[in-house]
């Protein structure tokens, strides 16, 4: 028998819609209760240096105010950092963040920034958090995230689910052949990033995942039905995934 396949709900634009006219509603923190009254396994937030959408404060309320663990996605910079650190969420997730981008464009530069991510794992990790860092499915990266010390890796699904579906071929032997190195590294394995239901079957041909972590599809589902339908389909959908 297959393991069941975790769904973590993102909540971001739950937040967004509120800062759109900049009243106190709707509320992340309701978001988040209606989730696990629907059967999701955890809540995903992204604390940008920018404050688009979630606050601080929403930070802290997801912490101690619902029931689900929370990932906290973060860049690797020291004032977010001592923000997570404060908060000791559940998961935190390590994301490339740039101003003017409109969601995250890519995973995160490991190489590049290895002494520095190395760093924040161990604060983090001390501190009781697990950490997982958000990465494209390349092997050199995914060895990299094991020399950080980091438990989990989370694939970069947004090239594969944004491509048209002729063109997912080679994309999707990507992130197959990164799930299988990463999981070979003892690493533990996640995906997400434009996930929806049209696209899921792809994804659920992903080896050894532990956790979709997906938002925009379910909270635009939500527009047209209630949010808590939309979080239950698409567990629904996910039931198909067997390893």
């Amino acid at each position: 028998m297959g393991k069941k396949l975790k769904l973590g709900v993102n909540i971001d634009h739950v937040a967004t819609l509120r800062q759109a006219r900049g009243t106190v509603y709707p509320d992340p923190l309701d978001a988040a209760i209606i989730c696990a009254r629907a059967g999701a396994d955890g809540i995903t937030a992204h604390l940008r240096e920018d404050r688009r959408h979630i606050k601080d404060d929403d930070i802290y309320r997801l912490r101690e105010l619902q029931s689900l663990p929370l990932n906290l996605e973060m860049a690797n910079v020291e004032s977010i950092v001592e923000i997570a650190l404060n908060v000791c969420p559940a998961e935190v997730c390590l994301v490339p963040e740039k101003r003017q981008e409109l969601t995250t464009e890519g995973g995160l530069d490991v190489i590049a920034h290895l002494d520095s991510i190395k760093s924040t794992v161990q604060s983090l990790t001390e501190n009781g958090t697990q950490v997982s860092l958000f990465v494209d499915a390349d092997e050199m990266t995914i060895a990299a995230c094991k020399d950080t010390g980091a438990p989990v890796i989370e694939l970069h699904t947004g090239a594969y689910c944004d491509a048209e579906p002729n063109d997912r071929g080679a994309l999707l032997e990507q992130l197959i052949s990164g799930a299988e190195y990463a999981h070979s590294l003892g690493l533990k394995v996640n995906a997400g990033h434009g996930i929806n239901r049209d696209n899921l079957a792809g994804i659920l041909c992903i080896p050894f995942l532990d956790t979709l972590n997906i938002g925009h599809s379910i909270i635009c589902r939500s527009v047209f039905q209630s949010l808590e339908k939309a979080v239950e389909e698409m567990i629904e959908a996910m039931a198909a995934y067997d390893l």
